[in-house]
């Protein structure tokens, strides 16, 4: 084993693979990458702004909307600086810990945001199933305990995983193979007892993504028999109107996430350069099409930017 090999295990530094076979590449890369996380802070950051200012849209859904944007804004501030490090040549190296914290944000934010997209799930229900009982339901204490639940959640759920990473060790060469750090990424890595991290991290999968998605699509087996039970063909398309923009999210953030865990499962065979992409995938896709879905679908949010920008040109 070469000294510098030896040096690189031997220290708290870990280096990305980057884009393998792609360096050569790397500033026409930085191009799409610096525009897609440019559209990630002003789509989202517009949203908010949108949500904040327009009095009508001071409703649950839009409530819930806005901290799904805020949780999109924070996964795109906690992989720019490796992803675009890496593109600019600026640094492919990360400190251990720094690593850590990455990956804390990177699955913590991946929790909120399904526990999001399950409140709006109870939200697009309630509204559809028990339209008269909405308002005494959905109180504005009852949002903020149910938002403060989902943030707990997810940020205590993953810290036994998180700290056990720091008491590791890396005995193998410390080369991470995606851009930015990821929990799984780390453990193959470690040469100490990993056993209750794999069960925890599969069980905490089970608990909260996969039972979120389940839920979910719960939710909408009933709000279908409703909507079928509706006299009015008009009616029944308005209601169902009411949940393509919610639909469409729960597709964009739940696909990816499908698309990373059948390459690392099954895609042991596959060029490393798919795992990356798709865990870039995983970071940036539901992040930038969130704002674009419900600036298109949302009558509200379209109207005021549309007013907005008139303004200002």
């Amino acid at each position: 084993m070469s000294t510098s090999v030896v040096s690189i295990i031997n220290s708290s530094i870990f280096i990305f693979t980057g884009f393998p076979g792609l360096e050569e590449y790397y500033p026409w890369f930085s191009i799409p990458f610096s525009s897609i996380y440019a559209m990630v802070f002003l789509g989202n950051s517009m949203v908010l702004y949108v949500i904040r200012t327009e009095p009508s849209l001071h409703q649950p859904m839009f409530y819930f909307l806005a901290l799904l944007a805020t949780t999109d804004l924070c996964m795109g501030l906690s992989t720019v600086h490796t992803v675009l490090g890496i593109l600019w040549g600026l640094s492919q190296k990360i400190d251990l810990d720094i690593c850590i914290a990455q990956t804390y944000f990177v699955h913590g934010l991946s929790c909120t945001e399904s526990g999001v997209l399950l409140a709006m799930a109870f939200d697009r229900f309630t509204a559809i199933c028990n339209p008269l009982r909405y308002t005494s339901i959905l109180t504005n204490n009852r949002i903020i305990y149910l938002m403060v639940a989902i943030l707990m959640r997810s940020a205590l759920s993953i810290l036994p995983v998180i700290i056990r990473l720091k008491f590791f060790d890396y005995c193998h060469p410390h080369i991470l193979s995606h851009s930015f750090c990821l929990h799984q990424d780390l453990l193959r890595l470690a040469c100490s007892d990993i056993r209750f991290n794999s069960f925890y991290a599969l069980a905490l999968v089970i608990c909260t993504l996969l039972l979120d998605a389940v839920l979910i699509l719960i939710s909408y087996v009933f709000i279908l028999y409703t909507v079928l039970a509706i006299a009015s063909q008009e009616e029944r398309f308005k209601s169902l109107k009411t949940c393509v923009s919610h639909i469409c999210a729960v597709l964009v953030f739940y696909i990816p996430i499908i698309g990373l865990t059948m390459v690392h499962r099954f895609g042991k065979h596959l060029s490393p350069l798919v795992q990356v992409l798709m865990g870039n995938v995983y970071v940036l896709f539901p992040p930038l099409m969130n704002p674009i879905i419900y600036s298109v679908k949302t009558q509200q949010i379209r109207s005021r930017l549309k007013t907005w920008f008139s303004l200002k040109m």
